[in-house]
């Protein structure tokens, strides 16, 4: 067979198949690393938010991060979550550093206080806006007061169960700000000064271990400032004392509503992990290596979606992506094949042509390199010690020992997996479809209808139009704005008994109802969350109510002044007609805020509340209506999510617990996506993005620990309409699992022999892996050894095949749970003689 040519393997499975430090360590940093107890580390890190999953999630969480490579985890510390004094559950910090040490790994710690994150307010709690004088991260006494009292409050919270490495912990950093860098311009001196304040306020603190600053190029000694971006091999710490850190390295990006779906490529991911590496770092951070799921009311932006998966190693639901996940574990082993070297020696840079360059790690008994190629484009040959490397565009090759390639940033050894929403259908015994899975039966849907306008008794009447956040302190998404007009049919904005009604809001989202009945919806969006809401309205003699539902989705989180950001109806607020118009922005408004069934607790089953009906011909398609089911939860410990198609926009509870908002309705643009993602070239936000068209989020995590043996409440509130007969649960499996290896890739880096070894290095193989623990490898659907072509689930034979290659791959997998095969003519033959490589 002619060298190069390539062998995808597609297997279809069947479903039968840190002890915690206890003494002190010294954490310290020189220019090369951070340095645990007088040693230098190259250190691989990875973002898992403890509130985005469920405690009983973190243990495997951590372990595949482990099991991925990973040394460290960091995480934020969500101030919101935590005020008043409250660490249970999902806010159980304490308890997820422990795992993270019962695991082995180590902490970062990013105290904050901000946080950015897509989080609700950066993470601010909402009170915070109302401190007398406050004004947020500058020089100003309220506010840094605040944030000491809470960053305290983190550190003692921390000491006092004694996580510190300093402490005999596995936390060796943490971090004070948050890409403040970014916007500190903004705030002039009394930016600066506060900067300073809190780097001294963090050091103050004696947690024994450095501090560092991201997105800080003028941090002040001896915190380090480090480095967020998609690339960061060309950052420089501002001391030559300092080492070279990457706190977010993003693996892909977050999830808006009314947006496509964004991703970020394996190869380019891992390119930028090598180069980085190659280029003096020894801290990398993936961010996010577990994204998980933003629950209740959690989202910021605003827009953001209630997944942030961020295409991330580790998906939504706790399943490792692959090839990503593989790919990069062992872009992590071949990196620290090299740390001997790295941590000892100062890079040696040199060009081998255009667009490549080698980097070199020399000191007494060892020796790695990097053979970069920067090229976009083209794949490059060059010579390095004597010898010829073959370079992919775009790519790194590491060789631990100055000669042997162990891995190349393009060429994946890692199997893929694809997985599928699997839907058990309908949860409701409204239908007659006997194919209706028994186990999620329910006895029907009760509702409840949220009254149109103003009915609490706590409602207030001010003059004027009045910004939503600082009305409702952000206690619920919704805000009431209610007034009459009185027609006697003379009106000069009157055409007839028509009008135009124009109405202007700082967003989200925009309902308006006349004398009860909705006359007009409107939102914004992502990039801009304005609404200019234009609408005929028909008015009777006399009074006319007019009420306007002024609705949030998550307050903005990032940003210069991002904490004065406004919401809801500033106006104008006006009728127009043929001769003349008439202006109710400044006459009184009747505020409520909230839903009435939220002050009625609908969504909490423990509560009995009179509100709900049980009738079969409850009301569907439309507005403000409440839902309600038991459910049996699915069989199996399979990941759960509800496919929210058929409903519109709303917030859902389970047991109690809100899994999010949904908005299944709100569509990405139609165009922006590409079919296949070239890795080559720098990567952004908008580059590689799919499901234009479609809905941006119709599945919603629902957390095992969420669900219960025997009956389990579900609640929604629907705010535009829709029929939950149609929403389904589903359970997410992997569907298959691919390989595909070409004689030109290196072999697997498992099989990596030192030149101390003296033995003959292996060539290529391929390997496959059942995803649990358990299984085992029932059948191969196909398997091809020459010219073959496609995806995973999609491939074909090539113009050339091995007729042994099925039986090959059969006989050494099938019963395994997982197996191993060489490429090499010995096993496959040579049925591609004369082809040409590629």
């Amino acid at each position: 067979m002619a060298a190069g040519t390539a062998t995808p393997l597609l297997l279809l499975l069947s479903v039968l198949c840190f002890v915690g430090a206890s003494r002190a360590a010294n954490v310290t940093y020189d220019h090369r690393a951070v340095v645990i107890d007088g040693v230098r580390r190259v250190v691989v890190s990875g973002s898992i938010h403890y509130p985005r999953s469920t405690p009983d999630m973190w243990p495997g969480l951590i372990q595949k991060a482990k099991d991925g490579g990973l040394d460290v985890i960091e995480t934020y510390v969500f101030w919101d979550i935590h005020e008043p004094y409250d660490f249970e559950g999902r806010k159980d910090l304490v308890r997820f550093v422990k795992a993270v040490a019962n695991a082995g790994l180590y902490v970062h710690l990013r105290i904050g206080p901000y946080v950015c994150a897509e989080w609700n307010y950066g993470g601010f709690p909402v009170w915070l806006h109302f401190v007398p004088g406050i004004k947020f991260r500058t020089d100003n006494a309220a506010f840094k007061a605040e944030m000491q009292r809470f960053t305290e409050k983190v550190v003692d919270t921390m000491k006092g169960a004694g996580l510190y490495a300093s402490q005999g912990g596995p936390i060796i950093l943490s971090q004070i700000e948050n890409e403040y860098g970014n916007v500190d311009s903004s705030y002039g001196a009394a930016g600066k000064a506060y900067m300073r304040w809190a780097a001294g306020m963090a050091v103050s603190l004696d947690t024994g271990v450095p501090w560092v600053m991201c997105q800080q190029s003028d941090a002040p000694d001896p915190l380090i400032n480090t480095c967020n971006g998609f690339y960061c091999d060309q950052f420089t710490p501002n001391s030559k004392s300092k080492p070279k850190m990457w706190t977010e390295n993003w693996s892909g990006w977050f999830l808006s509503f009314g947006g496509a779906v964004p991703y970020r490529p394996t190869e380019d991911l891992a390119f930028a992990v090598a180069r980085f590496y190659q280029r003096g770092g020894t801290f990398q951070n993936y961010y996010m290596y577990h994204g998980g799921t933003n629950f209740g009311r959690s989202t910021g932006g605003p827009f953001i979606a209630t997944s942030y998966d961020y295409d991330a190693p580790i998906d939504e639901y706790g399943m490792v992506r692959q090839p990503k996940w593989g790919h990069l574990r062992d872009v992590h082993k071949a990196i620290k094949l090299c740390e001997p070297a790295l941590v000892a020696a100062e890079p040696s840079y040199s060009s081998l042509g255009q667009n490549t360059e080698a980097t070199v790690y020399q000191a007494p008994s060892v020796c790695a390199a990097f053979l970069a190629n920067i090229d976009a484009q083209s794949d490059k040959t060059v010579k390095f010690n004597g010898n010829m490397y073959k370079l992919p565009a775009w790519s790194v090759s590491i060789l631990p020992d100055c000669k042997n390639v162990v891995l190349n940033t393009a060429q994946i050894n890692s199997q893929v997996t694809t997985s599928e929403m699997r839907s058990l259908r309908s949860s409701t015994q409204d239908s007659d479809d006997s194919s209706i899975t028994p186990e999620l039966a329910t006895a029907g849907w009760s509702y409840a209808i949220e009254p149109v306008g103003i009915t609490k008794e706590n409602a207030l009447t001010r003059p004027g139009l009045m910004e939503q956040i600082n009305t409702t302190a952000d206690a619920s998404d919704f805000l009431w704005y209610s007034t009459s007009i009185i027609v006697k049919g003379d009106e000069p904005y009157l055409n007839g008994s028509q009008s135009n009604l124009l109405i202007n809001s700082l967003g989200h989202v925009l309902q308006v109802y006349i004398n009860g009945k909705l006359a007009g919806s409107a939102k914004g969006s992502a990039s801009s969350s304005l609404i200019s809401l234009q609408t005929p309205v028909t008015l009777v003699p006399g009074k006319n109510k007019l009420d306007l539902l002024s609705t949030t989705v998550g307050l903005a989180n990032y940003g210069a002044f991002f904490d004065l950001v406004g919401a809801g109806v500033t106006g104008p607020v006006k009728l127009s007609g043929p001769n003349g118009a008439l202006d109710l922005s400044s006459t009184d408004w009747t505020y409520q805020i909230g839903l009435r069934g939220e002050d009625l607790h609908l969504y909490n089953p423990s509560e009995v509340s009179p509100e709900w009906v049980s009738d079969k011909a409850y009301p569907t398609n439309q507005p403000l209506i409440w839902y309600k089911t038991k459910f049996t939860a699915p069989a199996g410990d399979d990941p759960v999510a509800i496919d929210f198609t058929g409903m519109g926009k709303g917030e859902a509870w389970v047991n109690g617990q809100s899994i999010g908002r949904y908005w299944p309705t709100n569509l990405a643009p139609q165009s922006g996506c590409v079919n296949s993602c070239n890795y080559r070239g720098s990567y952004s936000s908008n580059k590689c993005l799919k499901k234009c068209g479609q809905p941006s989020q119709t599945l919603y995590h629902v957390p095992r620990s969420f669900l219960q043996p025997g009956s389990n409440d579900l609640v929604l509130f629907e705010q535009f309409g829709g029929d939950p007969r149609l929403i389904s649960f589903t359970t997410r499996q992997t569907n298959s699992i691919c390989a595909h290896i070409s004689e030109m890739h290196p072999a697997q880096i498992d099989s990596w022999i030192t030149p101390q070894q003296n033995a003959q290095r292996p060539g290529p193989s391929l390997r496959l892996e059942c995803p649990r623990e358990g299984q085992v490898i029932s059948n191969i659907k196909f398997a091809s050894f020459g010219t073959p072509s496609g995806t995973c689930g999609n491939y074909n034979h090539g113009e050339c095949s091995s007729s042994q290659a099925l039986a090959v791959v059969q006989e050494a997998c099938v019963g395994m749970s997982n197996c191993s095969v060489s490429l090499s003519s010995k096993n496959f033959g040579n049925p591609c003689s004369g082809v040409s490589h590629f």
